[in-house]
């Protein structure tokens, strides 16, 4: 008899906790209708308080909204994108040929600061696939209702790209611009002639420079280079240029191997990015080649685990940081003054960092 009123009571008790469940999954959301009778306002007077309008004083603002968070106030994302025609989404398109995604040594970086700086515009992001809506980003772009998109590391000649960035929604790419459009880009051209030029300015004449795919940060990259050979009145006969990957250190691998395993063999190797130089750097030790003892190399991008490598690697770090927050301020520009917005090339510029992996020959005999 004990057992069946213990359980008895236990189940009065579990019903008791499912009515209060039940009764706050139905309870009715708070409206700006209730917010504006608990403070005596109108409606009118709440709706600008809570977007900000200036014409509502300090004091009331502060009370509007300090009454809508102890009531649990949350504006309704569907109401407010029928008002404004603003879903507050953005929409990313990122493809990565490597398959590294969203740890890319590189682009994560970028990434997570623009994500970082959409959420504090009170924007959210949505990763944008071809797959997903009708075999098309356009068609998943506008079923997520996405105000802006962020483009980057994508074949622009691709047919769902060329079709994306003629739509008519506002978009910003990063190292890469459309014409007539806005865009972030690193200098790369600076980059790649200031670690041309330390090579040089360390007595290294015979530099194999392995770039990645013929894309625009390819060009920048080779147009820094040519630059300084030609100040430094450098041959282009006394170096190699090889078509090679970006972020891709298998492909890179065997580039590395036809360079060392060739007659005229460089004092210095460039390196399309740090990635690839960590992939090539055990190769070269595989080869029996010692850096910076027997070869020199510099790397590019400034990744964190080239600097806590023996020895670090020199390199250019991109601001990868400043880009992604750029892009994410540019675009909401965008998205909110359309008509207002100017089109724009952001540039901005990395830095050289000097590290153990070039060796001074100037002296050598």
């Amino acid at each position: 008899m004990a057992d069946r009123t213990h359980s008895s009571d236990g189940q009065q008790g579990n019903a008791d906790i499912t009515e209060e469940r039940d009764e706050a999954a139905t309870k009715r959301p708070v409206t700006i209708r209730d917010i504006a009778k608990k403070c005596g306002v109108s409606v009118a007077t709440v709706s600008k308080a809570l977007n900000g309008y200036k014409d509502v004083s300090m004091e009331t603002s502060r009370k509007i909204r300090r009454i809508a968070e102890e009531m649990d106030y949350h504006p309704d994302p569907s109401a407010i994108l029928l008002r404004t025609n603003i879903s507050h989404n953005i929409g990313v398109v990122f493809e990565d040929d490597t398959s590294s995604g969203l740890v890319h040594p590189f682009f994560s970086v970028i990434l997570n600061s623009a994500k970082k700086e959409l959420e504090r515009l009170g924007y959210d992001i949505t990763f944008i696939s071809q797959k997903m809506v009708g075999d098309s980003f356009l068609q998943h772009v506008r079923y997520r209702k996405c105000d802006g998109i962020l483009i980057a590391n994508v074949n622009f000649h691709a047919p769902g790209i060329i079709q994306l960035v003629r739509s008519e929604i506002p978009f910003i790419t990063i190292d890469y611009q459309v014409k007539n459009h806005s865009c972030v880009m690193s200098d790369n051209e600076e980059g790649s002639y200031e670690l041309t030029k330390y090579l040089i300015g360390h007595g290294h004449r015979k530099i194999a420079f392995i770039h990645g795919e013929d894309t625009l940060v390819t060009q920048k990259r080779l147009a820094g280079f040519y630059r300084a050979l030609k100040e430094s009145g450098i041959d282009e006969d006394e170096v190699s240029v090889h078509d090679g990957r970006y972020n891709d250190p298998k492909f890179n691998n065997e580039i590395v191997k036809e360079i060392m395993n060739s007659r005229n063999k460089p004092t210095a190797i460039m390196f399309s990015d740090d990635f690839s130089y960590i992939g090539g750097r055990r190769v070269l030790r595989e080869l029996g080649y010692r850096i910076p003892q027997d070869v020199s190399a510099v790397g590019y991008d400034g990744i964190d685990v080239g600097q806590i490598m023996e020895p670090a690697l020199t390199t250019y770090r991109q601001d990868a940081e400043g880009i992604g927050r750029l892009a994410a301020q540019k675009l909401i520009e965008m998205v909110v003054n359309r008509k207002s917005s100017i089109i724009e090339e952001i540039g901005v510029r990395g830095r050289l960092l000097v590290g153990e992996t070039v060796r001074d020959i100037r002296n050598r005999n």
